[in-house]
């Protein structure tokens, strides 16, 4: 009785549960229709045969970011085929909404616009969402204005065409959606190209794939790569011929099969096939995939398919592998096709400071070569001549014997290291140091003599035991005890007052220097370059024990450190010393001794960029086009500090005067590891924040968790400083009040369209208004007092770049909220 009264509530049930789903989901949408970014909702659409579904996905690495995608409905694993925001993920709460003049319009909780589909010809009526997985956006009379068939991502699905100028690009990383290492590209010629692009400035390296549809090659040139209803993909020639681009895909059956063609994050070209039916279990497999082996490429330029000092072999799935060689370490543990870096120290200067021969030995790889990094080829040479030249050359890092009487020497870095079986037994001799022990100190034969005088000194007392006295010998050993006691306790005392003025190598490869050397190098410290918060700069000259001399500048502490942080000081150091990036100054080394604590850096020639933009003459500022490269490489800077580098740095005091030019007036950030080198109330300014007056983003104000959105919210204030070549906080008269802050002034110039008030008498500047107004968008975004609202260094360097278009940006504060900096 009860099952059959259950039965009938069962079947109700699931009537209703459908009756909903189809109620929530639906494949087409009016103007004014939004969708909610929040944890297991269902799809904002589903397509009518309901295999595809448009919508929010959570960020597998960060459960509160999502995507606004499209994805299989019908795949567990959630496989996307598009997607919008993948340089900025939508925080939860984030809305897309369907409007009349914008089409698709993605804001954040607060508002703030995140993406939009770009410029319409006409007026959206409605959205449609098709069954082969295109969205489209339509006008009244049912013309198709915008749809995500022609603005493709890493993805190609069946009945999609690409058309000459049309690009897929991979992503950066297996779950980083940002435009990564490689690009699909359908020329203007009629060929169909794969090439690697260099990160950050998207620069096309030369194709390592290419369709040779074009031309000679061809009874007629390619007009469009084409993914057919059938499940074909080819070029298709302007004869209508069809220029297949593998003979793997003819037996594969829309009907039976989902297929998708994606430019995967490592560069391989790849169809794939899912079986529709449930029955079937084994998720997506390969088709094909170009090229044929991507690790045989050689790239003229950057380091290949792999990072620096990485090689390349080729898996079952025709997937590259990369991986470091014996003695070699992945810069960024995260990242397995990142560069490598070598585990130890190799230099002509280090080698020379060791007396020992025997400091290298050889890791033989076979069959991998580095083709790319040669220095020298000799020949005729034996195996063993060809070791021997690479160990006596402290420039060799690895030399490479083949063909019997060949041998290539080849110096870091190297590039386009692979694996490969036609090299027929060729031997790789990495040169790999056999300890990492102290270079930078007490010679080596010091040590010896050490063990000599102690030897010596113990026969010396034992012929004065043998010959003497009973009571002499007692004197004379209750003597030594009494001398060896009032030692030990002197040293222990020197110890206490400084441990480290002995030279001690850390894992880093900083130089330990004493406290006497750098006051000699300053000549008592009596030149001053400048000082701050942190202490004071002096220049300085530093013997590199190689018969030359270095300029450097050492940066005297303040007396806050902690005088017993000696171990948290050289933790920071190792993490600190490790950094290392063109865009930063390079700290070389450090001193302990006492109370003192001094930092040795790279001498800047051209001083910092505060004295470039603010010490001029009004009517002859710095030159444009060198205001716009440092801007950009200050971004690089930061990008490498926030994403590249071991350890994760945020700068928290990004200003000009911690901006210093090199000989070529290159952009140096300084200053970026004290930060982490001093405690949090000890890097304070007066406001009882870190950071200094002008540059400081809001959230240390509201007590709100400190992120790397702190360093992009200075950047903006100094990228207005840069354009403007005035200082972000000024003295002005009454009737001037409203320029005196300089992010709130130049929001007022830019929302009532005068940005050329901000450079005024600037002619380079006022004649590359359009560079302009780029500029002070991007400034504006990234001084938005939400954190969520401001993009990320690296999304900064894209829209700096022209890699990605630049919003317009909302007004940085859309509530008013007052407080005072004294």
């Amino acid at each position: 009785m009860a099952s059959s009264l259950l039965l009938p509530f069962l079947l109700y049930s699931l009537i209703l549960q459908s009756i909903c789903v189809v109620a929530q989901t639906k494949s087409t949408i009016a103007i004014g229709d939004s969708f909610t970014a929040q944890t297991s909702s269902n799809p904002w659409l589903l397509s009518p045969s309901s295999e595809f579904a448009f919508g929010f996905l959570p960020l597998k690495n960060s459960t509160d970011h999502f995507l606004l995608s499209i994805w299989y409905a019908k795949i567990s694993e959630k496989t996307i085929v598009w997607y919008a925001n993948g340089d900025s993920p939508a925080p939860e709460g984030s809305k897309v909404e369907l409007t009349y003049d914008d089409g698709l319009v993605l804001t954040s909780p607060n508002g703030g616009r995140l993406w939009y589909n770009g410029e319409l010809s006409a007026e959206v009526s409605y959205g449609v969402f098709h069954d082969n997985g295109n969205f489209v956006l339509q006008d009244g009379e049912n013309n198709p204005l915008w749809e995500t068939f022609h603005f493709p991502k890493d993805t190609f699905l069946p009945s999609q065409v690409l058309k000459k100028g049309g690009k897929l690009s991979s992503r950066l990383k297996e779950t980083h959606f940002s435009k990564g290492r490689f690009e699909l590209l359908f020329q203007n010629d009629g060929n169909l190209v794969m090439h690697f692009i260099d990160i950050p400035s998207r620069y096309a390296n030369e194709n390592y794939y290419e369709s040779e549809t074009f031309g000679s090659n061809t009874s007629s040139a390619g007009t469009q790569l084409v993914f057919d209803r059938s499940g074909y993909l080819y070029v298709k020639g302007e004869n209508n011929e069809k220029y297949n681009m593998s003979e793997e895909e003819s037996n594969v059956s829309t009907t039976d099969f989902y297929l998708r063609a994606t430019l995967n994050f490592d560069g391989v070209f790849t169809l794939y096939k899912h079986p529709k039916s449930s029955t079937q279990s084994q998720g997506w497999t390969i088709v094909w995939s170009k090229p044929d082996n991507i690790c045989s490429y050689i790239a003229i330029e950057g380091s290949g398919v792999c990072g620096y000092n990485s090689f390349c072999t080729l898996g079952a799935d025709k997937r590259p592998k990369c991986q470091c060689p014996k003695g070699y370490s992945l810069i960024d543990p995260n990242d397995p096709y990142s560069s490598c870096k070598p585990d130890f120290i190799q230099g002509c200067a280090e080698d020379v400071l060791s007396e020992r021969k025997d400091l290298y030995e050889f890791e033989i790889l076979i069959d991998t070569d580095w083709p790319m990094a040669d220095s020298v080829l000799q020949r005729p040479f034996t195996e063993e001549q060809c070791k021997e030249s690479c160990m006596e050359d402290c420039f060799c890092s690895v030399t490479i014997f083949r063909l019997g009487d060949s041998c290539w020497k080849k110096k870091l870095p190297l590039s386009n290291g692979r694996y490969d079986k036609t090299l027929n037994g060729a031997k790789a001799f990495l040169k790999v140091r056999k300890d990492n022990t102290s270079l930078v100190g007490v010679p080596q034969n010091s040590i010896n003599v050490t063990k000599n005088n102690n030897r010596e000194t113990l026969v010396l007392v034992l012929s004065v035991l043998c010959s003497s006295s009973a009571i002499l010998n007692v004197v004379f050993i209750v003597s030594i005890c009494v001398i060896t006691t009032s030692i030990f306790q002197y040293k222990k005392k020197l110890r206490k007052v400084s441990e480290s003025d002995t030279y001690v190598e850390i894992e880093s490869n900083l130089r330990c220097f004493t406290y006497e050397e750098l006051k000699e190098a300053t000549n008592g410290f009596d030149k001053e370059l400048g000082r701050g918060a942190f202490g004071i700069v002096y220049e300085g000259i530093i013997n590199n024990n190689t018969c030359s001399e270095t300029r450097v500048a050492v940066k005297k502490l303040n007396s806050f450190l902690l005088d017993q942080a000696h171990r948290e000081f050289r933790n920071e150091l190792n993490s600190i010393g490790l950094t290392h990036h063109k865009n930063l100054v390079r700290l070389l080394g450090f001193c302990e001794s006492g109370s003192e604590r001094l930092l040795v850096y790279e001498y800047m020639s051209n001083g910092t960029l505060a004295n470039f933009l603010f010490n001029v003459d009004e009517k002859q500022k710095p030159s444009w086009k060198l205001r716009q490269e440092i801007a950009i490489e200050i971004a690089r800077g930061l990008v490498y500090l926030h994403e590249e580098c071991i350890t994760r740095i945020i700068h928290c005091d990004i200003k000009p005067q911690n901006i210093l030019l090199d000989d070529y007036f290159n952009a140096r950030i300084s200053d970026f590891g004290l930060a982490k080198l001093l405690n949090m109330n000890q890097s304070k300014t007066n406001t009882g924040i870190r950071g200094t007056k002008g540059y400081v983003a809001l959230e240390w104000f509201k007590n709100l968790p400190i992120t790397a959105k702190v360093d992009v919210y200075s950047y903006g204030v100094v990228l207005l400083e840069i354009i403007s070549c005035r200082r972000c906080v000024k003295e002005m008269d009454q009737e001037d009040e409203e320029k005196a802050i300089l992010t709130d002034w130049a929001y007022d110039c830019y929302k009532e369209g005068v940005v050329d008030a901000l450079v005024e008498g600037d002619n380079e500047a006022l004649a590359d208004k359009e560079k302009l107004e780029k500029l002070v968008m991007i400034a504006i975004w990234c001084v938005q007092e939400d954190p969520c609202l401001r993009p990320t260094m690296r999304n900064v360097i894209h829209m700096l770049e022209g890699t990605a278009e630049v919003q317009v940006p909302p007004c940085p504060s859309p509530i008013s909220i007052e407080y005072s900096i004294n």
